[in-house]
């Protein structure tokens, strides 16, 4: 069975947009390669031939996965969201109770995560420790590094 996936309205418009220039402008330019390739003479030991049409196997793989996500992608109603508790689409203002230094993190699906942006993924190790914690709550998280200790500043949708 497919897993469900939770996106922000933006993130969902997103990953159609790049679907539809998969489709679109990458099928073309995959096409245009293999009609240069064929142009060149023997098949049977053309590796730009052979390249190309590996080249096209992989982006209709890659367009087959995205279709897949599409097809089990919903969208989150940020009105809906308990602003009382950490989860995803949370943003949560986190305290590293060791360094003392303060951390701003919206909690996002595994592909929207963009840590320059400050959107980190729910299945990340930070992600799962904040999950369900409240303002004031203190979360023990196991990252690579060892255990930090983060206490919950603040939560906002």
């Amino acid at each position: 069975m497919a897993k469900i996936s939770y996106y922000t309205e933006e993130g969902l418009n997103r990953l159609k947009a790049e679907l539809v220039e998969l489709k679109t402008k990458g099928r073309t330019a995959i096409a245009r390669q293999i009609a240069e390739a064929r142009d060149k003479g023997d098949l049977s030991e053309n590796a730009e031939y052979d390249a190309a049409k590996d080249a096209q196997g992989l982006h209709e793989l890659k367009i087959s996965k995205l279709e897949e996500v599409l097809s089990n992608a919903r969208v989150l109603d940020e009105s809906t969201i308990d602003a009382s508790q950490v989860s995803v689409l949370s943003k949560v203002k986190i305290k590293n109770k060791k360094s003392g230094a303060e951390m701003l993190y919206i909690l996002v699906s595994e592909e929207e995560a963009d840590l320059k942006t400050g959107r980190i993924s729910v299945g990340s190790p930070i992600g799962k420790g904040l999950l369900g914690k409240r303002v004031g709550d203190t979360a023990e998280i196991k990252v690579p590094a060892g255990v930090l200790e983060f206490e919950v500043m603040e939560i906002a949708r």
